[in-house]
């Protein structure tokens, strides 16, 4: 059989989304929970698979095949919509010929389309997201976010945290025209975001370490958090009060208040959050005017998330 681990290498920070792969140093980790390598023995207890309970995950049960087709699904984004097989190849880290039949595959399946030569992601795909958006979660929080936007006359999210970034799975608007070019599932950067930052915050201790190191930096605007140092002290503060006020992080003129939602068991499964124009209103004003709406809101959801 050939030795595929140079190629395959690349596709360690996927396969670690999919398959809960902790931090990889050795590029022959993701092989040898496939073939019988004599790095085995040194490097299955640090980087061997986890599954949703922590635990170690049989090799047995490891399919690099899927996590192959679903790297090269997550390669498409807004601004490589369309691409070859080659340029899939780059992007999803596998050799330049492996890509062609996992496209060919899914065109099958309905997950992708082609003219022949390009490829794109067709309708198909939003199934995937779909399951997802679709459970208990978002319709049980709908009816308190219209309560919140009633009271307090702002928009109304709630978001949960995936790797670096938010995905918000609820949002009620104060109107239509405010709800234009919003899509359920869109993303933005977890620390330029209030629920973003409060669902940091309150990540175990040596998570959040781990999450700082990794996290690129992004500045948008001259009021963005833009070192670590800066992170870690506002993410502290945030979990001694046990909300956050962010001013112009992603955008400017605008303002984020949130608070965690926690579960029956008091795990934090998800942030509320407001986002409101600046205008002449302060922070403290703005924190005093939403942050008991938005506690009310989140311990009455408690015994029903």
């Amino acid at each position: 059989m050939r030795d595929n681990r140079a190629t395959t290498a690349p596709l360690r920070a996927q396969w670690r989304a999919v398959a809960g792969l902790s931090r990889i140093d050795c590029i022959d980790c993701i092989d040898c929970l496939r073939h019988s390598d004599p790095a085995r023995g040194a490097c299955r207890t640090a980087h061997e698979p986890a599954n949703s309970h922590g635990n170690p995950m049989d090799d047995k049960d490891w399919i690099a095949g899927a996590a192959k087709a679903l790297a090269i699904i997550e390669a498409f984004d807004e601004e490589h919509a369309r691409m070859t097989p080659t340029a899939v190849a780059g992007r999803a880290g596998l050799s330049r010929t492996a890509p062609r039949r996992y496209l060919l595959t899914l065109r099958e399946l309905g997950y992708v389309d082609t003219d022949g030569k390009l490829f794109w992601l067709a309708p198909r795909v939003l199934r995937l997201g779909q399951s997802y958006l679709a459970p208990r979660l978002p319709r049980t929080v709908q009816p308190f976010l219209q309560r919140i936007t009633a009271t307090l006359q702002q928009t109304a999210l709630v978001a949960i945290l995936d790797e670096h970034d938010v995905v918000y799975l609820a949002r009620n608007g104060v109107n239509r025209a405010m709800a234009v070019g919003f899509v359920l599932g869109s993303r933005a950067p977890a620390p330029l975001s209030s629920a973003g930052l409060v669902l940091l915050a309150f990540q175990a201790p040596e998570s959040i370490e781990q999450w700082l190191a990794s996290y690129p930096i992004k500045v948008f605007t001259p009021h963005t958090y833009s070192t670590v140092e800066r992170l870690r002290e506002v993410l502290g503060e945030i979990r001694r009060n046990g909300y956050v006020v962010t001013d112009q992080q992603l955008e400017l003129g605008v303002r984020g208040v949130a608070v965690p939602l926690r579960d029956r068991h008091g795990t934090v499964v998800a942030a509320i959050s407001v986002s409101m124009p600046i205008g002449q209103e302060s922070a403290n004003a703005a924190l005093h005017r939403v942050l008991p709406t938005l506690l009310e809101i989140a311990s009455l959801l408690r015994n029903l998330v």
